[in-house]
């Protein structure tokens, strides 16, 4: 699979998450989850991305930010990144 890096911006608690993870860990793809309560900085990173919002789950992959995606989107974006 793709050696492509997605980041993945979660909190705990979060349903839309929650359910955006299931797919990304059956995946293959390389997936670096990051918890915005514990890390202040993805918080910021995420407020950039998403209109000053911690909305969650955001995902960055290559230069496409993702606000609540679906798996579908996700794919496409490292996809695309990969090629």
């Amino acid at each position: 699979m793709s050696n492509v890096e997605v980041e993945f911006y979660w909190r705990p608690g979060c349903g839309f998450c929650a359910a955006l993870d299931r797919p990304m860990s059956r995946s293959g793809f390389n997936v670096r989850k990051i918890n915005i309560w514990e890390d202040p900085d993805a918080a910021a990173r995420v407020r950039e991305v998403a209109n000053g919002n911690e909305t969650v789950p955001t995902v960055i992959v290559g230069s496409t930010a993702m606000v609540n995606p679906s798996f579908a989107e996700v794919e496409a974006a490292v996809k695309a990144a990969s090629a």
